[in-house]
């Protein structure tokens, strides 16, 4: 009895010994796009390599249902060792492709991955070789896929690493039970388009004729928020998001009483496309002068330009080919007495009578931040603002769940989860809704939330769908959640990118089976993608 209890304690003893050792893999759920030479499709990590050994070959399948004719290239690279006193389990030691890095987001840094083989002919099954001799200790490997630019944004991929073969041996792989389905997209912004350091804030409609329109800071000097050079951008898809268009600049104030373009700057958009006429609408906040510190902290009260940031509108009534002279609402909408007015940064909307709303946010004479709504009954002309909703919020979006009835989902302060109130007067009078600070967790970000009616959706279902960084530490995993109960429950979730990015995004309906959204990714400063609702919905 003894003897065999020892020789299962051995045994056990074997296979914890062979699973420490084992190869790690990792299929990291972020983007792939269409745009770029590489993209991360596995990273591997061989925890105890000696001195000269070889890892061989390695052999990645498809799984059944991957197109393989919108694969153009795999490529695997060796990328060194790790350091002696880092410890946890990574699966790289640097950021192998950075969407920061300006110039260079679309293929592999050269200084952290040394090509080994490139294979362009893509089977169901594809081996890789290296003759690379490892370092002792830790080594890292990883595997990029280059798309065809033509595949369709709907492509999915479903790849694992089969075998790995060091020495002449195959070794143990390690990989996460669950099957990882990886998405494409297209990386409308990255950092160095058009001499810009960064692009942040988007916003993201579908106008009547089908075209997408996606707005955004022009952050020209580097990522920080206004005060600085900043001006609006323009992208436009007529084909579903496939391509973009070159950029257009809807409002720009560089020249503007002679200041530095840096104490000029406008930011922050939103986009509405008013229903009944076609005219697109942007909205954004200039602001002129404040020296170069930040804008939320250094605006004051009043309703001059030397004295406040002013809220701007531009018009586009040719589907967002060209944009109209910047117009200053400021004077119909804003208090005297706050410091600060402007729109809720995304996407506003046009209510079933016509209304159309933006969402507001607005620093109060105390500083105290709040929440709310500004809106127009004639198309634009003049607007107007009545109470906020809840004090210390601010980056809302607004959504009509009832005929009449708005929905106000706001980043909340107080962090953790988000605040929803809802208006039956256009925001005379609010209401708690059932799942406010409960439902919807958040890292105090600004999200996205649409609500698309039973009859325009291929589900026949009163749809509500949100997105934002799924998690309460940090701006990751940005997630698309759809409920059916007007926002009482979300119980269907997708993740789109488990990486780290600024975690801003906004959500439209391509067509009534797609919804499209464009946000700040792991691997581009404006990513987007275009997804199934019977893939959210399931």
């Amino acid at each position: 009895m003894k003897k065999i209890l020892w020789f299962t304690a051995l045994s056990l003893l074997s296979l914890t010994i062979s699973a420490a050792d084992s190869l790690r893999v990792h299929c990291p759920q972020i983007p792939i796009l269409l745009d770029r030479i590489d993209n991360i499709l596995f990273q591997l990590r061989v925890p105890d390599a000696k001195p000269g050994d070889v890892l061989e070959s390695l052999t990645i399948e498809f799984e059944n249902g991957t197109d393989l004719k919108s694969i153009n290239e795999l490529r695997l690279f060796y990328s060194g060792t790790e350091a002696v006193r880092r410890r946890g389990m990574f699966f790289s030691p640097v950021e192998y492709i950075s969407a920061h890095d300006v110039w260079n987001t679309r293929s592999a840094n050269p200084s952290y991955s040394v090509l080994q083989e490139q294979a362009d002919r893509i089977g169901r099954k594809v081996v890789l070789h290296s003759k690379q001799k490892m370092t002792g200790g830790i080594n890292y490997y990883w595997i990029s896929v280059r798309m065809d630019s033509k595949a369709s944004l709907l492509t999915k991929l479903n790849a694992k690493v089969t075998e790995v073969v060091i020495n002449g041996a195959k070794t143990p792989i390690s990989a996460p039970s669950n099957e990882i389905v990886r998405r494409v997209g297209y990386g409308v912004r990255h950092a160095g388009d058009d001499h810009s350091k960064a692009y942040r804030i988007p916003g993201l409609v579908t106008t009547n004729s089908g075209s997408l329109i996606g707005v955004y800071d022009i952050r020209w000097n580097s990522s920080v928020d206004l005060q600085e050079r900043i001006d609006i951008g323009v992208s436009r898809s007529m084909d579903k998001g496939q391509t973009w268009e070159p950029m257009r600049i809807a409002m720009s104030f560089a020249d503007v009483d002679g200041l530095p373009s840096g104490q000029n700057g406008v930011g922050d958009p939103a986009v509405l496309v008013d229903e009944n006429t076609g005219t697109i609408w942007a909205i954004a906040v200039w602001t002129n002068g404040m020296g170069n510190g930040r804008a939320w902290t250094n605006s004051m009260p009043g309703m001059e330009p030397h004295e406040t940031p002013q809220l701007m509108l531009a018009r586009s009534d040719d589907d967002g080919r060209t944009w109209s002279k910047p117009i200053n609402v400021t004077k119909q909408v804003k208090d005297p007495s706050w410091c600060f007015l402007l729109q809720g940064p995304g996407r506003g909307i046009t209510m079933r009578d016509g209304t159309l709303v933006f969402a507001i946010q607005f620093i109060d004479k105390d500083r105290m931040p709040h929440a709310g709504i500004m809106y127009s009954k004639d198309h634009g002309e003049t607007w107007h603002i009545h109470n906020p909703a809840r004090s210390n919020t601010t980056e809302a979006q607004v959504a009509e769940v009832e005929p009449g009835v708005l929905m106000l989902n706001m980043r909340d302060n107080r962090g953790g989860a988000r605040a929803v109130m809802t208006t039956k007067d256009l925001g005379r009078t609010w209401t708690e809704h059932v799942s406010h600070r409960t439902a919807l967790r958040e890292p105090v970000c600004m999200a996205s939330l649409i609500a698309v009616p039973a009859e325009k959706n291929a589900l026949g279902k009163d749809l509500l769908l949100f997105s934002n960084p799924d998690t309460t530490d940090g701006r990751y995993n940005i997630t698309i959640k759809a409920s059916l109960d007007g926002g009482v429950t979300w119980p269907y979730k997708l993740l789109l990118d488990e990486g780290n990015g600024w975690g801003y995004s906004c959500l439209t309906m391509i067509d009534s089976q797609t919804v499209g959204i464009l946000y700040e990714s792991s691997v581009a400063h404006m990513t987007f993608q275009a997804v199934k609702l019977k893939d959210i919905v399931r």
